[in-house]
């Protein structure tokens, strides 16, 4: 049933989304849109109360606890990101907004996004190891546990991995790529007209 209602859960967040942005840019009735996007975090309750109830009602702890518990501390993370970006391309398509801002390719300004994305993947990671902990003391420590256990391992695993891959990105910052010669000549290779 859990993971039947992350399925749901998943799907009904992006129904929402495109449901929120389509009413709001083609329709143009933005107070819809709002309560569109806003029943979204009601989605993570359902999810949240549904696994507590499973486990209430004496249901074993499993993977899909602790799947659910990881995708609730996504979405809290990651959610508004998502949802914000999202809208910003709908903007631009639909509302004759700007094109949105690309996020940095090179040197030390894509070596903070890549860390500001890290902050919010260790707050997922907090958020999921909040929840499979309190799901931990629920159940008691000895009623076979070992699922949620060995997801706060996936948890942090996820996010040391994470923070490896973002930490490269100050160790070894990508460069932008020089201009080919046949660029260079096109543009004038940064030389005067004269040639000097």
């Amino acid at each position: 049933m859990i993971v039947a209602l992350i399925v749901a859960c998943e799907v009904g967040f992006w129904v929402l989304l495109a449901a929120g942005l389509a009413v709001r840019y083609l329709l143009e009735w933005r107070r819809t849109s709002v309560a569109l996007l806003l029943a979204e975090p009601l989605l993570e309750v359902v999810l949240f109360a549904a696994t507590a109830v499973d486990l209430k009602h004496g249901a074993r702890p499993g993977w899909e606890h602790g799947l659910a518990a990881l995708y609730i501390g996504f979405t809290v993370a990651y959610g508004h990101l998502t949802v914000s970006r999202l809208d910003a391309h709908a903007a631009h398509r639909l509302g004759g907004a700007p094109r949105p801002p690309r996020p940095p390719r090179h040197g030390l300004a894509r070596a903070r996004h890549e860390g500001r994305l890290w902050l919010r993947t260790l707050l997922a990671s907090a958020v999921a190891l909040a929840l499979l902990q309190t799901a931990i003391w629920y159940v008691g420590d000895g009623a076979g546990t070992g699922p949620l256990r060995a997801w706060q391992w996936t948890a942090l695993r996820i996010t040391a991995v994470h923070g490896l891959i973002a930490l490269t990105y100050l160790v070894f910052p990508k460069s932008p790529k020089k201009q080919q010669p046949a660029e260079a000549e096109r543009t004038g290779g940064g030389r005067t007209l004269t040639g000097r």
